[in-house]
């Protein structure tokens, strides 16, 4: 069973920026295409970014130029800098652990709050 840490969540003024942060446990975590999805309320769940197995990135229009996904294979940690960080940012940001050889792998952490308002 797939397990995940989710940190870096917190209240920023707009202009900010946070650093979310994910850790999973368990061994072949570099073979995994994982993503960062936010909802907010009264919304449903939408893609932010996704990295392959091998670096490669997708973003969503709204964040592109300001946001920037990344992963340390060697920490078994997905990362997320968010920087310009606007008041529509404000959602619960989900971690999501994808294996494109088994749809079935496919897991999700327990979300971390951002919220952007000054």
């Amino acid at each position: 069973q797939v397990q995940f840490v989710e940190s870096g969540g917190g209240l920023v003024k707009p202009g900010g920026s946070l650093r979310l942060s994910c850790a999973v446990s368990g061994s072949s975590f570099s073979i995994y295409t994982m993503g960062w999805y936010r909802q907010a309320p009264g919304e449903q769940r939408e893609l932010v970014a996704v990295i392959g197995s091998r670096g490669a990135t997708i973003y969503a229009d709204s964040v592109k130029g300001r946001f920037t996904i990344s992963r340390d294979n060697a920490k078994n940690t997905l990362y997320l800098q968010m920087n310009s960080l606007k008041p529509e940012d404000t959602a619960v940001y989900y971690c999501n652990l994808f294996w494109e050889r088994d749809p079935m792998t496919n897991y999700w952490g327990q979300g971390t709050q951002v919220t952007v308002s000054s």
